[in-house]
């Protein structure tokens, strides 16, 4: 399994951006004011997979004591990590979607507070897809250094 590509994460941002753009132009009328709920479980997810790498990192590195880790676990914990950066970057770019469709509108009241919503899940999707990416980071063996290099 290959690391996860932030340029990947990065497209798949801007193509859920565009697409969130799109739709909205046809339905944002009858759409309700969106919902703020997002922003806290995606901040819990984002404390609790950095709180999981720290964790898993420094018992990698035999710092901190503990049952071995079973391969399938961490097998499950990259996977998890994987998923999430996706689903990070799509939260995130949905949000940036939802900005630049109400960028000219900002002078009512009802776009003005959807726009202030969709800023904060943006920079919360952010944050998760970090998180993510620290927690798939953490899950690495180091470099043995008796180990010959690989080409």
């Amino acid at each position: 399994m290959r690391p996860t590509r932030v340029p990947t994460l990065v497209v798949t941002a801007v193509v859920c951006a565009a697409i969130g753009w799109g739709l909205l132009r046809g339905v944002y009328t009858n759409l309700p004011p969106l919902p703020w709920t997002a922003v806290p479980a995606l901040l819990l997810a984002a404390a609790a997979e950095a709180w999981t790498g720290r964790d898993l990192r420094s018992r990698i590195a035999g710092k901190r004591q503990g049952k071995p880790l079973a391969p399938a676990y961490m097998t499950r914990v990259v996977a998890l990590a994987k998923a999430t950066a996706v689903a990070a970057a799509v939260i995130a770019g949905l949000a940036a979607g939802f900005d630049i469709y109400l960028a000219g509108m900002l002078n009512a009241s009802t776009p003005r507070a959807d726009a202030r919503t969709a800023v904060i899940t943006f920079v919360a999707g952010v944050i998760l897809g970090c998180a993510a990416l620290y927690l798939e980071n953490s899950c690495r063996l180091p470099e043995d250094p008796d180990e010959p290099a690989r080409p």
